[in-house]
């Protein structure tokens, strides 16, 4: 049974295949990546990510954001707001991340459900852009943060 081609959408676009079947990203032969540091090895093709950042900001504009739930570390999350996208983080772990990575606070979109009185005050004290409330009781803890002095103003909030 021969096996089918991958799907070229499944690669990242400077993917090639050698004469001799050898897969290469971005220049590099992945066959030689793997007898170097083991397998199993995660990739990522750093024009790659930059080509598709841009192409979501030009298509969705300035506000659309980045899920950090698909991958994040420091350099991903700076990569993506190099390329102009907010981060939508979901936790206060992955807010921090995105903070020490030097994602100014006003750029991040903390998207978690049941989020704690916790992370809403840190997204409050870091001044977060927007804040998606997925409850009745998150929109009373907000308004009772806000109102006892947490913020200096209030928070731009999503439903």
């Amino acid at each position: 049974m021969a096996l089918a081609p991958l799907s070229p959408h499944l690669l990242p676009l400077t993917s090639r295949v050698s004469d001799e079947g050898r897969l290469a990203v971005g220049g590099v032969d992945l066959l030689d990546l793997a007898t170097e540091h083991g397998t199993p090895l995660f990739v990522y093709d750093e024009e790659h990510l930059r080509r598709r950042c841009r192409e979501a900001v030009a298509a969705f504009g300035d506000g659309v954001a980045y899920a950090a739930k698909a991958f994040l570390c420091r350099a991903m999350a700076a990569l993506a707001h190099e390329e102009g996208m907010c981060i939508d983080v979901a936790t206060g772990g992955e807010m921090h991340v995105a903070l020490a990575a030097g994602v100014p606070a006003d750029r991040l979109v903390l998207h978690g459900n049941n989020k704690s009185t916790a992370e809403l005050v840190a997204a409050l004290d870091a001044g977060a852009g927007r804040i998606v409330v997925d409850s009745f009781d998150e929109i009373d803890r907000l308004e009772h943060l806000v109102a006892a002095g947490r913020r200096a103003r209030r928070p731009k909030v999503l439903l």
